[in-house]
């Protein structure tokens, strides 16, 4: 049993009564729910189910539409970049839709040495990558914590020439609030974990054995984690496992949850759906499984709901999904991703992954996609160093102020990676976009972006606002 303090009263019934109450096809009243999302103050339970609901192509036109606006007056056209850092796939859980799963007898485990993590962060760092996300099986090797611990403060001290990753942000598993001190202590970035379901039902089903089993325990992490000090979190659920218009609803209300406790939302929000992953049948016939419309419809719905969020995007989703999902607000996407431990240093294996990908394309084609396709591939990680986290981060993100440090930052960290590890073809779009952002831009932000971008041509390195 935990006490109250470390709970989140997800209330199921609300959520099933908004849904029974939608109106189907009525026009008028989506696009008063349109008009409202674009004052960028969020939606009500009753304005998504409308939104859920739309067939006709014109209104799925404006509800894109409205997406991309909102993301575009939040964000602008910057998308960061990051990269999986997958330290053991030991697990003591029986999840049914996860390689890693504990009877997976066909999986391959391992736990990566401290030398080994440093391999990897090497390779990382080879392809241009500053910010990981350190993922581990929800199992450690006897040292328990202090494995995790110990592998942050490797991945931080790693060098490759002048080269370093400037922001671990980690995805393991849920703590008590003592540890989550711990892990604020090593000065980690966001702190993510997935409800994967947060129908209570379908979770029991799916999570049968392990700790991960207790699904009051895992509602309640974000809670702990904010107690604990750690101001940045991520939230997100697996869509494929139930109705994703159930989960979608769920994850609002956790998002207010947090909001109205701690007075900052989650920092991210991801929208993985199910992938194959060895060993597991559930994996190849997800129960709800999500069409490609539906989850774009996600994609969009959240960024409404939910604008100052930063919606985040995997390697699971083919390159043709993922373009659609710039245009509908997604704002962070891993790049060049390997999904096993050891996977970066072993390029030719996949033995020992959580999943498949769909994305198998390099750091630099991604980035050479994204700067023809008008987007600004951002390495950036200056809020976390000047203090742009939780609720300050969050005042400058919903009036859409956070541009104005974002945009420079963003093309600082561009002509790094043009420098520093771009191909010919992917150096020569890279630079017709960042020519092209810094004339649309005005002249005080334009002033400071180019002579951030000079410094960088002129050697400097890891220069930020």
């Amino acid at each position: 049993m935990h006490g109250p303090s470390e709970s989140f009263p997800l209330d199921e019934a609300s959520i099933r009564s908004a849904l029974d109450a939608a109106p189907i096809d009525d026009p008028a009243l989506i696009r008063e729910i349109l008009t409202k999302a674009r004052a960028m103050k969020g939606l009500d339970d009753g304005d998504l189910p409308p939104l859920m609901a739309i067939q006709d192509p014109q209104l799925l036109h404006e509800l894109f539409d409205t997406a991309r606006w909102v993301k575009d007056q939040i964000y602008g056209n910057r998308i960061v970049m990051f990269a999986p850092l997958y330290v053991s796939n030991l697990c003591a859980n029986e999840c049914l839709y996860c390689a890693f799963r504990a009877t997976n007898r066909e999986l391959k485990r391992r736990a990566l040495s401290q030398e080994e993590i440093a391999a990897e962060v090497t390779c990382l760092l080879s392809q241009g990558h500053k910010r990981v996300v350190l993922v581990a099986g929800e199992a450690y090797p006897k040292e328990g914590l202090d494995y995790i611990l110990k592998a942050i403060q490797t991945v931080y001290k790693t060098r490759l020439g002048s080269e370093n990753i400037r922001r671990v942000n980690v995805n393991i598993a849920p703590l008590d609030v003592d540890d989550f001190r711990r892990l604020k202590d090593v000065e980690i970035g966001t702190y993510q974990v997935f409800q994967e379901s947060y129908h209570r039902e379908t979770y029991s089903r799916m999570h049968v054995r392990g700790l991960k089993s207790d699904f009051d325990w895992r509602l309640g992490c974000m809670d702990r984690a904010m107690l604990a000090g750690i101001d940045d979190v991520g939230i997100g659920a697996l869509f494929g496992l139930y109705d994703w218009r159930f989960e979608l609803l769920a994850i609002m209300h956790h998002a207010r949850h947090l909001e109205e406790r701690f007075g900052c939302g989650p920092h991210t929000i991801s929208v993985p759906r199910i992938e194959p992953a060895e060993g597991s049948a559930t994996s190849e016939a997800p129960p709800h499984a999500v069409t490609d419309e539906d989850f774009s419809k996600i994609i969009a719905i959240l960024r409404l709901a939910v604008p100052y969020t930063g919606l985040i995007l995997s390697t699971r989703e083919r390159p043709e999904v993922r373009r659609e999902a710039l245009n509908l607000g997604i704002s962070q996407i891993s790049a060049g991703s390997r999904t096993n431990p050891g996977g970066y240093e072993e390029e030719a294996s996949d033995g020992g992954a959580q999943f498949s990908l769909g994305d198998h394309r390099s750091l630099d084609e991604v980035v050479r996609d994204l700067a023809e396709s008008g987007f600004i591939p951002s390495f950036c990680t200056s809020c976390y160093r000047m203090g742009r986290t939780g609720a300050d981060f969050m005042d400058l993100a919903k009036p859409g102020e956070i541009k104005a440090h974002c945009h420079p930052n963003a093309l600082s960290t561009l002509q790094e990676f043009i420098e520093d590890h771009a191909s010919p073809e992917t150096r020569r779009a890279a630079e017709r976009l960042l020519a092209d952002s810094l004339k649309d831009m005005d002249g005080r932000a334009r002033v400071l972006a180019e002579s951030m971008v000079a410094l960088v041509k002129e050697g400097e390195r890891d220069v930020f606002c």
